[in-house]
């Protein structure tokens, strides 16, 4: 009879041949959508890359910040040197301004003596006669205050005819616009006897022969403190051409307002 021998241990898992490998590594890659994949892949290569622009951007944009900033700082100091320099001038300039408004009003309170002496001469009635005339200067005023009346005035002492006559050159002296008409008053008015002209005696045959009498006064008055300026008509036709003018000149400059 004739025996059958079956190996069964060929038929286990250790025992199955395995298949041949061939050079090279098998990869086993996905299959499908690989859409995911890629945009991860471009978002992992591109967001770096917008970063460092954005950074490199950045870092321009504050160089020129810092060099706009530089230049603003320097131009800031050039102003404000330029700034010192224009309040300079405008101290100067108000100094001068100061300076010169003090000599104009200086020049404007001048009351020129020909014209006062003409003023006087039109005023002074036909028997009433001037011996002096003489200027009163201004009274000081407190300290620290303005004096009362800067152009000072005048006293004027003389001889008259009669009291009437003494009236009438006061009532004429305070029609000029040179004199203070409210301080314009008579001191003194009293009789005496008229001097006799140069070389006439008193004694005339053994007689004597006495003088007749007339008025001794004293008037006194302030000058008008209006400004020079104002009195150009008046100054005109009493003569006084130089004054006039200056003041004009120095109105069209506008140094004096008209």
């Amino acid at each position: 009879m004739y025996s059958l021998d079956v190996n069964f241990l060929k038929d286990r898992p250790a025992y199955q041949k395995k298949p041949e490998r061939k050079g090279g590594i098998s990869l086993n890659l996905p299959t499908g959508d690989l859409t995911p994949i890629y945009a991860g892949v471009a978002v992992g290569v591109v967001l770096p890359a917008l970063l460092g622009l954005g950074w490199w951007l950045l870092q321009g944009k504050i160089v020129e910040l810092e060099a706009q900033i530089a230049q603003l700082e320097q131009e800031s100091k050039r102003l404000d040197t330029e700034i010192g320099n224009i309040n300079k001038i405008k101290a100067e300039t108000n100094a001068i301004k100061g300076e010169t408004q003090a000599l104009v009003t200086v020049f404007d309170q001048i009351r020129p003596w020909s014209a006062m002496l003409q003023d006087l001469r039109d005023r002074i009635p036909v028997a009433v006669q001037i011996q002096t005339i003489k200027q009163i200067p201004p009274i000081p005023a407190a300290e620290g205050q303005p004096a009362s009346n800067p152009a000072g005035g005048l006293e004027i002492t003389g001889l008259a005819r009669s009291f009437n006559d003494v009236n009438d050159f006061l009532l004429s002296l305070q029609q000029s616009q040179f004199l203070k008409s409210t301080e314009s008053r008579i001191l003194t008015a009293t009789l005496v006897d008229a001097p006799l002209p140069p070389g006439v005696d008193q004694l005339t045959n053994g007689v004597t022969v006495k003088p007749p009498q007339v008025v001794k006064y004293t008037i006194q008055s302030s000058m008008n403190d209006v400004p020079a300026s104002e009195l150009i008509r008046e100054l005109e036709k009493k003569g006084t051409v130089g004054l006039v003018a200056r003041i004009r000149s120095m109105q069209q400059t506008g140094v004096i307002s008209k």
